[in-house]
Parts: structure tokens; sequence; C-alpha cells
């Protein structure tokens, strides 16, 4: 499940800072010494006063006092005191500021907000004296109004490329911006077209839309037809029955077509075939269509989806065709087919491990065993979920080949002298996580390679499990890291929890670090909440039944009672599933009612076929990510692993009982391993 960081107030509010203390969610146990328990106190206290702009006196002698003893969060008090009246600020304040803290995330938030205010008040002359060039698009527009305002002429290279490449919606800001580029001829009718080709081809309404106002006549009505296109395909086809046969017509007809097969692929065929020949469309148009009818077609496995896939022209052809081109013979059982599918894959994709693996399990069916056999010996010495399949096709050991950082007291004492680093672990130590991980960026960014492993080894360390976990597994030169890349974070609670689940302690974990990544405070799109990703009607529920405390969503950042709540629902799941761990992974990520029409058509499939033939490439992942999660954690937890394929009953079969008898492989390291394959992100 995607997710993003809890939704809190934002940093710019005038009390944002304190407000955080009251919903924080707690972070996990660090074992840190000489807390500053007084200073936080005072802080807290400092907060309270800066946020209430009469108490002047008051935060001033408390800031003092903080910044005195050298409190790494001292900036943040005079920070909150100047947001608290930001409208009426004056510009030498925030330059006196800027001044005492210097390079730290404070000053520049204060000063991104505070040229967020002169450009509301058109103070331009204030602006341009205090405005420093940044990645901001909404302030890099606000700066060029404040120079349009100056009398400047724009240079459409130095000025308007940066923003107008790309097909991504610009800040309000950029209108008037864009309307005098347009006015004054730095920003012709064609390079207007040309951004709104990228903004539709990336189905980009809100982009193409923002262009509009920059066009007229023809033009206009063209790019009108084509928002309406993305925004609702099917009222662009209604209104297309009357549209003349024209370029322009054509194009955004092709564009409704493609939009709709997304959304409904069979209402959509029934629309190409009335739109087929009202139209003399082009190469690309067609193809745009019969690629999105083949497509999604494809992923809900309609009957013609092999006959349309089999009939797109080359160009059309693109790697997701080919792809699916494989699920749709898999899933029917089809092994010929299945293998000449996957010879037409390219060469990224056979090169891919979930392709090698189906290859090696294709050539089995067809009995060649003596050419599946070098396929699965490669696989076998990864580590990830097809690696271990294959390991245990060959009742080979596990590969997994473990390193760790050498200690560096030198480098440490420099990280640990290191001012927006400690700003970072005592945001944290606050319980203020969003804080702390802006902190934690803004300092990385002023760190070479080596130094960020290190800082991120540290908060390891400290308990900060999600530093660790993200900055490792995006590096590839630190895959091997397993002893910070899957924490055993609160393993007393974790096996606890667990055990009164009926379920595996190694299970939980993955499902921890494939949910959340160990981020306490994480909050997805769809509203789930922390550790496990429990969304608030599944929380309340269980929890009333299983006599757990539960009075808000925000009580599932607390992550005890998060873990306690995810391990009973995953038992639960698990209980419909006949105990199998892989089925309930995947109802846990996409739902019962996918899962359970996937079962209903596909039932009959063996697991690993069962799985890629998934129509969610993010639940394909996800299952395969949790599985491969488990094999590490058991391995962690016991210094061997049950086998993959033992957490893989067929449908319809009990799973295997879980207890600490069971038996396990054991994990080795070859001498002459390959570098490491990271097995999930």
């Amino acid at each position: 499940m995607r997710f993003l960081p809890s939704r809190r107030p934002p940093a710019g509010a005038a009390a944002a800072l304190l407000a955080l203390f009251a919903i924080a969610a707690p972070v996990l146990p660090s074992a840190k010494a000489a807390e500053p328990l007084a200073e936080r106190e005072q802080f807290r206290s400092a907060l309270a006063a800066a946020a209430r702009p009469q108490a002047d006196g008051a935060w001033k002698r408390l800031a003092a006092a903080l910044a005195d003893a050298r409190y790494p969060l001292a900036p943040y008090v005079e920070y909150t005191a100047l947001r608290a009246r930001l409208a009426t600020l004056g510009r030498a304040e925030v330059e006196q500021f800027l001044a005492r803290w210097p390079d730290t995330l404070a000053a520049s938030d204060l000063r991104n907000a505070y040229l967020r205010e002169l450009a509301r008040r058109a103070d331009w002359p204030a602006f341009r004296a205090l405005y420093a060039p940044a990645g901001d698009r909404e302030l890099q527009c606000a700066a060029l109004q404040a120079r349009l305002a100056g009398g400047a002429r724009l240079d459409y290279a130095t000025d308007l490329e940066p923003l107008w490449q790309g097909a991504r919606a610009l800040p309000q800001a950029c209108a008037p911006v864009l309307a005098a580029a347009r006015t004054s001829g730095v920003l012709d009718a064609a390079r207007v077209r040309e951004r709104l080709a990228r903004a539709v081809a990336a189905g980009n309404a809100d982009a193409a839309a923002q262009l509009l106002p920059l066009l007229d006549g023809v033009d206009r009505g063209n790019a009108e037809r084509l928002v309406g296109a993305l925004r609702d395909p099917a009222g662009a086809l209604a209104k297309a029955r009357t549209w003349p046969d024209e370029p322009a017509t054509r194009e955004a007809a092709s564009h409704a077509l493609a939009r709709y097969a997304r959304r409904d692929s069979a209402a959509a065929e029934t629309a190409w075939a009335e739109f087929q020949t009202r139209f003399k469309w082009d190469d690309v148009q067609k193809n745009r269509v019969l690629y999105a009818l083949a497509l999604y077609r494809s992923t809900s496995y309609s009957p013609d989806a092999m006959a349309r896939l089999d009939a797109l022209p080359a160009a059309a052809d693109d790697d997701a065709t080919r792809e699916w081109r494989v699920r749709i013979a898999l899933a029917g059982g089809d092994w010929a087919a299945t293998l000449a599918a996957l010879d037409r894959l390219s060469e990224a994709q056979q090169a891919d491990a979930r392709w090698r693996y189906l290859r090696a399990r294709v050539l089995m069916k067809l009995d060649r065993q003596a050419d599946a056999a070098p396929l699965f010996a490669g696989l076998a010495r990864e580590a990830n979920f097809h690696g271990f399949l294959a390991a245990d096709w060959l009742d080979q050991p596990y590969t997994i080949c473990a390193t760790t950082l050498s200690a560096d007291a030198a480098a440490e004492a420099v990280l640990a002298r290191q001012p927006d680093l400690a700003r970072a672990f005592e945001f944290r130590a606050l319980d203020m996580l969003p804080e702390a991980r802006r902190e934690w960026d803004f300092a990385m960014a002023k760190l070479d390679a080596t130094q960020r492993r290190r800082a991120a080894d540290l908060a390891y360390r400290r308990g900060w499990y999600d530093r660790a976990v993200f900055a490792f597994s995006a590096d590839p030169d630190t895959q091997r890291l397993y002893e910070q890349r899957f924490p055993l974070g609160m393993e007393a609670q974790v096996k606890r929890a667990a055990a009164a689940a009926g379920i595996e302690p190694a299970w939980a974990y993955a499902i921890i670090r494939a949910e959340s990544a160990w981020m306490t405070d994480a909050r997805s799109h769809a509203d789930a909440y922390g550790l496990m990703q429990l969304l608030p009607g599944v929380a309340k529920p269980l929890a009333k039944a299983e006599g757990l405390p539960y009075a808000h969503p925000r009580d599932l950042f607390q992550p005890t009672l998060n873990v306690q709540l995810g391990t009973r629902h995953l038992g639960r799941m698990a209980g419909r599933y006949d105990g199998s761990p892989w089925l309930a992974s995947a109802a846990y990520n996409a739902g019962e009612t996918p899962v359970g029409r996937w079962l209903d058509a596909r039932g009959t499939l063996e697991p690993d076929f069962f799985i890629e033939t998934i129509p969610y490439k993010e639940t394909r992942e996800y299952v395969a990510r949790v599985l491969a999660f488990s094999v590490i954690y058991d391995w962690r937890l016991n210094g061997k692993a049950r086998a993959l394929s033992a957490r893989l009953p067929k449908i319809g079969q009990a799973a295997p009982a879980i207890d600490a008898d069971a038996p396990r492989k054991p994990v080795v390291c070859p001498a002459a391993a390959p570098p490491a394959v990271a097995a999930g992100s």
C-alpha cells in the first residue's frame, strides 16, 4: 500500500509545531544517553509562548535560554513567533533571523513563507531583494512576476523553458507569467500546442486545462476537446458523433476512446465499432485505440484478449502488452503459447527474475527439465521471491549474503557535530516526525554518499528504522546491509502479538516492512494508518471484538496497538484462506472481493502462476515482496528460514502448521555470489 506521512498541520501554520505535540505518534524505543529533558520542556513552553504574538517577552526569555544551552531546536522558537504574525512581518526582522540562523531549514522555511506573503502583497521590490533561486516552482513564477513588475522582459530559454518542459500542472502563481509571456510573444502558440500534446499524452487533464487561456480560435476549440476527452471520455464520445472528420477531432476522439477503454473496456469496444469507420484515422491514432483496447481487455482477462494482442500492429506493441500476452497464455494453461510469449519479451524484460523464473517453470511443464535447470541455478543465487522459489525447486539453501558497515569513530564524530542532523534526531525524540524527516532530508543534501550511509546507520542504531530502510534499499551498493534494511524492531511485541493472532512473526514483520517501511506515522492515500497500514473501518470493530483500546484513527499511530490489531487482522484474514499467507497477503492489499473474483476465474492455477496472473500490478508485486520479506525475516529471527514454497499452499489446501520446530532451510553465501538483487523496496 502506498503511503505518505500523516496529515498534520503544515509546518508554516502559526501554531503547527505546538499542535503536533497533541497528536504526534510515539516513536520506537531508542537508546540515547544524556537526554536534554529540561531543554525539551523549555522548548515546549517556548513554542506555546511564541505562538501567541502578545507573549513577546516570555518566548524571548525562553528562546535565549535555549540558545545559551545550545539546544538544537532553538531557532524554531523565534521561527514560530515570526510565522504567527507573518501578515504584518517586516523585511528587517526576517533578514535578522536569516543572519542569526544561516543555512538552516528554519531560515529557508521562513524566507519562503515570507516570499509568498510578499507575493500576496505584490511587494515586488522587497521580493526581488529577498529572493534566492530554489526548486520551488511557485516561488520561481513569483520571481518572474517580480521581474515583470520591474520592467524586465522574459526570455524563453532562461526564464520559461525550465518550467515549460514536462507535463505536470504548474502552480497558479505561474498563470499571470504565462499570460504575459503569451501576450508579448515570448511564448507562441506552437510551444503551447507542444506542451498540450505532452500533457494529453501523459493523461494529465489539469496540466492540459491550464493551457486553455493561452489559446484562442480553432486552437482553443481543439484543446477543449482534448481536455474533455481526458476528463469525460464517454461525454466526449457522445459529442464526437457530430464532430467533423478532421485531424484535430480524430485526435481528441482517439484519446477519448483510449481513456474510455481504461475505465470500461467492453463499452469502449462497442464505441470503437461505431467510430472505426466514421473517421479516417491515421496510424498513430488507430494504434492508440487498438493498444488501449488490447491492454485493458487483457487486464480483465476478456475472452478476446489474446486475439486482440496478437492483432496489434508491431508499432503498437510495447513491454506492457508483451507481458500481458504471457499472463493470458499462462492463465489458460497453454504452455507452448506462454513460452512463445516469453520469447517475444524485450531483452531487458527477459533479464528480469520474474520472467526467467516463469520460463524455467514453463520449460518444466513442457518436460524440458534440462533447459530449466540452469535458469533455476542462476536464480537460486539471488535473494528475492523468484530466487527463493528457484532454490526450493532445486532443493538448495537460500543465498543471502549479508555485509556490515565497518566502524569509523572519526566519521561518526563529524556527523555528531552536524547541526541539521542533530535537529532531525531531536525532533524525532519529541515525536515530531514530519519535522524530523524534513530536517533529515535537509541534512542529507549536505552530506556525501559515505556520510549519508553513516547517518542512516546511526538512525538505525537509534531506532529510527525507516531512515535506514529507505536509505539502504535505494542504494545499489548497500543492498546487503540486511540488518539495517530489515530491522527487528519491537521484537518482543511483534512475537507476542503474532503468537496471539496465530501467525508467524516473520510474516507480521514482512507486512510491517512492506506496508510502512517502519514509518510509525505512515498514512496512505486510502486513509490507512501506521506500521501495518490499517483502515479505521477495519480497526474499530476489530478493536472492539478483541477488547483493545481504540477511540480515534490517530490511535493507530501507536506502534504497539497497531501491531496488535494488524496481526489479529492478518490472523483473521488467513483463517478465511485456509491459513494461506500468500492469499491472505493478496487480500490484505487488494481486498477480499477482488481476490474472490480472481479465485473464481483462475483458482485451479498453481500459486506461483496465480500470483503472476493477478490483474493489479501493485498486488502482484506486493505478494511477491511480502513472501520474500518473510523469508528474510525468518532468517533474521532464526538463522534459517522456512521454505518459501511452504508459504505457498495450493488453493483450497490448508497451510502447514507453524511452530518453533517447523523445518527450516540453511542460508549460505557462496564465495562467488553475484551482487545482491533487491528483494523489493
